[in-house]
């Protein structure tokens, strides 16, 4: 009969222990729905441009040079870029946590030596070497969720440099609709003061009534006003572009004085019809789904600070001891020892750090999954705005060429003394009104391009350069 021994029990039952004992983590990836298609119509009527760099397809090599002034200069983007390397040199510390340890030691004296019974110099130098062997993968757990925040780290440098892009179009293009609207504004206020101008003649010629010459006066007035404010607004527009960009005031309106006009398009780029591929060109989406990985990998990290811990260690070295002009040399090794270290009792601390880790993953699990949603949402706002805008260009224009040639027939029939002041005048009210509505048809319609452009995400990809 074979007598029994505990010894190889043990061993026996080791892979049963090591399977109970494996780290099970939450799923790395947690898809999210989404639709089908877009609700909005997707804009792809004629030629396009690529979406990272449409402003490069102007004729205005003005707004790429603003952009990148910005970006080299934006806070955020250097925050994001600090952010970055932070995330590469904690993959490098956590990568290194599955490689030996391996350290140099050296120390000398001189003093009484009982073994040589006199004094004596001694001397030792060695390497030292140390290993936790990664049994449940704790450290692979660490170096895996270090590699996916670095992932989702690089994606939001470049939502930054989007982000920033996306505000300097939004105030260059406001700019140009600015002075646009400021046009219109000195066109209605010189013709305002030409009709005053006439409108006194006659009162003194004893043709116009007072009141009527006083009208004329209040409407020039009025006009003068609106110019004012309009003109405080387009430098207010410049003086913003002046701390986006850091660039000297007089030689930023010296540029802006000699950039062509920005004139709207019907397309500027085109954006996957498929709602998963404009998601997946999402910087912030991406980052969002890295941090999902991350915290499964803190899950299975949790986990296996419950197991038990291996490390091996192990050195060499070389002495000396040096009496009397006699010296003596050794050399020294060791493999070992192997400690293994099980946790018995912490009052429930690791246990708490696994519910912990595991309610981190459902937290991004559920930011993820609304990440996705304001994602489609921002899309598909940009995408009724461009579709609205574009259906009314076409009235508004039309509109503004009838009101232009209504007041132009009245302003003749008032010279001829055909028409009223007041028929004049609202005549005009009319004209403006239809311009100034044109001209910030045009900014809406630009700025849901702009819009369209960072909902997309700007023409990201997970293999895009980073610094």
């Amino acid at each position: 009969m074979t007598p029994f021994r505990p010894s190889r029990l043990a061993l026996a039952a080791l892979p049963l222990l090591l399977a109970a004992c494996a780290v099970q983590r939450p799923p790395a990836q947690a898809p999210a729905p989404t639709p089908a298609g877009w609700h909005a119509p997707v804009p792809h009527q004629g030629s396009v441009a690529d979406l990272a760099r449409w402003w490069e397809q102007h004729a205005d090599p003005l707004l790429g040079e603003l952009v990148r002034d910005a970006q080299a200069l934006s806070p955020t983007v250097a925050q994001a870029g600090a952010q970055l390397a932070q995330a590469r040199a904690q993959q490098v510390a956590a990568r290194a946590a599955l490689l030996p340890a391996l350290d140099a030691q050296a120390n000398a004296s001189r003093g009484f030596n009982e073994q040589v019974g006199g004094i004596a110099t001694v001397a030792q130098a060695g390497l030292q070497a140390g290993w936790e062997i990664d049994l449940f993968g704790r450290n692979a757990a660490v170096e895996d969720a270090a590699r996916e925040r670095l992932a989702g780290a690089r994606a939001q440098w470049h939502e930054a440099r989007v982000s920033v892009a996306a505000e300097v179009a939004l105030q260059y293009s406001g700019w140009h609709h600015c002075m646009r609207q400021l046009a219109v504004a000195q066109a209605d206020a010189r013709s305002r003061g030409e009709t005053a101008r006439l409108a006194q003649e006659s009162e003194r010629a004893g043709f116009t009534a007072p009141a009527t010459a006083a009208l004329a006066t209040a409407s020039h007035a009025d006009a003068l006003g609106r110019a004012a404010q309009q003109r405080l607004q387009c430098e207010i527009d410049v003086k913003t572009l002046v701390a986006l960009t850091g660039r000297t005031e007089p030689a930023l309106r010296a540029q802006l004085a000699a950039a062509p006009p920005l004139r709207p398009q019907d397309a500027l780029f085109a954006i996957g019809s498929l709602p998963a591929q404009t998601l997946a060109q999402r910087p912030d989406v991406y980052a969002a789904e890295r941090e999902v990985a991350a915290a499964s990998a803190e899950v299975g990290d949790a986990q296996a600070q419950r197991l038990p811990r291996v490390t091996l260690s192990g050195s060499i070295g070389r002495g000396l001891v040096r009496s009397g002009g006699v010296e003596v040399t050794s050399n020294t090794w060791s493999i070992g020892p192997v400690a293994v270290t099980l946790p018995l009792f912490d009052g429930g601390r690791r246990a708490a750090q696994v519910d912990a880790a595991r309610a981190r993953y459902d937290s991004a699990v559920q930011r993820y999954h609304a990440q996705v949603r304001q994602a489609v949402g921002e899309v598909e706002q940009a995408l009724v705005r461009l579709d609205s805008t574009a259906g009314r260009s076409a009235d508004a224009r039309r509109a503004a060429d009838g009101y232009r040639r209504s007041f132009e027939a009245t302003q003749a029939r008032w010279t001829a003394g055909m028409a009223s002041l007041v028929e004049l005048e609202d005549a005009r009210r009319t004209q403006l009104a239809s311009e100034t509505a044109l001209v910030a048809l045009e900014q809406e319609r630009m700025a849901a391009w702009i819009a369209l452009y960072r909902a997309a995400g700007g023409g990201w990809s997970e293999a895009a350069p980073t610094p």
